[in-house]
């Protein structure tokens, strides 16, 4: 009889990934891809079920037009544990269970955690159950924090004087032995609400996330976004009755602070809607108010709708564009920590970028966007009209040039190996604690 594989090494990574609509859910899939590409021979990407995603109200892909992931990498959804008599917790109960698992196996273990809330909490009480069984634990923990980890969760829980809540997120994310932001701004963030949690209740939580928490930008799949056969753009946007250079595009999450409905008022306003149609590709909670809002605007016949568009078709549409539109602005429940989006814009190609300076958007575009004011459909116009109307062919070409150059950067294999060498840093620093 042959004995089971036993791989070398593995990588987890806990996320709410595909088919949920989300940037971090491609990170993911780009981390998973990455690790194969550098020799790990069991990669889990450990997630939820998708009819809790449903119940949730996620915003989800065609489940039929998910692409498939490389060969080595599992996808795991843990069923919940209980039943009807508990109330809450169980799906989690399943996902912790399951890292349990994995972790004493005896596999050499990288594990990665995007969002905090819940996933490296999970991943903080998995580790402290695997230790606790006296089996051989070979795992090292990585927890990636998003913005809406502190806006979403910590800034609420001081808002409302939950101190338990925010220490208990907090004291998860330390616990791991590397902490990342996905930007400065996010670290900045993070800290800045660790020491109002501190100002009320005499811990240390800033000091602890200045001195450790690095920043690390998602990873981008670049190889699927460049070099783009520009016969098979002009197929994908015939399928949906457009033309290369014919429509200016948003696409993206369909919630309050992506400043759609500032976009459907500065198209209205534009001397370009004569010459462009407004694309708005993507769904969430959004979706109906916008939709409503669009068909009141004076140029309802010239606005397209998508809600069906998935990750092989994305970068035709984003290729084919004459100018793609992020008007994000800050609000309490959400502030755009990096822009995941307007980088694989600039690796397909296409027209400018309009959006506006939120929280970490200029760290994912540098100088290469059109800046605008939040909530300014004016300026949305104007800038409309002088990317799509007065822009000579040689200065667009420049511009998609320089930002394609920038963009680069984000290439998933760069990504990980910081991401790697930060996590065998921290391997080495907590054995250091264990033995002293």
């Amino acid at each position: 009889m042959t004995a089971p594989h036993r791989p070398r090494n593995r990588l987890v990574i806990i996320v709410r990934a595909d088919p949920v609509i989300c940037g971090h859910a491609g990170e993911a899939r780009h981390l998973a891809e990455a690790a194969r590409e550098r020799g790990y021979d069991d990669v889990r990407i450990v997630t939820w079920p998708v009819e809790r995603l449903r119940e949730a109200g996620l915003p989800l892909k065609p489940l039929d037009r998910v692409l498939p992931y490389s060969e080595g990498i599992t996808v795991e959804r843990p069923g919940p544990v209980g039943d009807y008599k508990v109330p809450d917790g169980r799906y989690l109960a399943g996902l912790t269970g399951r890292l349990v698992e994995l972790f004493t196996d005896g596999v050499p273990t990288l594990c990665l955690s995007l969002y905090l809330s819940p996933h490296a909490v999970a991943v903080a009480d998995a580790v402290r159950v695997a230790e606790s069984t006296g089996l051989t634990v070979d795992v090292t923990t990585v927890a990636e924090a998003v913005g809406s980890d502190v806006t979403n969760v910590v800034r609420s829980c001081v808002e409302e004087g939950r101190f338990g809540a925010a220490a208990h997120v907090l004291s998860s994310y330390l616990s791991h032995d590397v902490c990342l932001a996905v930007s400065a701004y996010t670290r900045d963030l993070i800290i800045s609400e660790a020491e109002a949690v501190d100002a009320r209740h005499g811990t240390t939580f800033a000091a602890q996330c200045r001195a450790r928490v690095e920043i690390s930008y998602p990873a981008v799949d670049v190889s699927s976004l460049v070099d783009l056969d520009p016969q098979e753009t002009r197929r994908a946007l015939a399928r949906r009755g457009l033309e290369p250079d014919g429509y200016a595009l948003f696409l993206s999450r369909l919630s309050p602070a992506k400043g759609v409905d500032d976009l459907i008022a500065g198209y209205a306003r534009s001397r370009a809607a004569d010459h462009v149609r407004l694309v708005v590709a993507g769904n969430g909670p959004e979706a109906g108010r916008l939709r409503a809002l669009a068909a009141a605007s004076p140029r309802a016949d010239r606005i397209t709708f998508l809600d069906d568009v998935d990750d092989a078709e994305k970068p035709h549409l984003m290729a084919g564009c004459a100018a793609y539109v992020l008007p994000s602005k800050p609000l309490p429940e959400f502030v755009e920590t990096f822009g995941i989006a307007l980088v694989e814009k600039m690796l397909a190609g296409g027209g400018p970028v309009i959006t506006t300076q939120t929280g970490g958007i200029r760290e994912a575009v540098g100088d290469c966007a059109t800046f605008v004011p939040v909530e300014d459909p004016g300026a949305i116009a104007a800038a409309l009209d002088h990317l799509v109307l007065e822009l000579a062919p040689g200065e667009r070409a420049r511009l998609e040039a320089r930002a394609r150059e920038h963009a680069l950067r984000f290439d998933r294999g760069v990504v990980f190996d910081r991401i790697e060498a930060l996590a065998r840093a921290g391997s080495r620093a907590r054995l250091r604690v264990v033995r002293g």
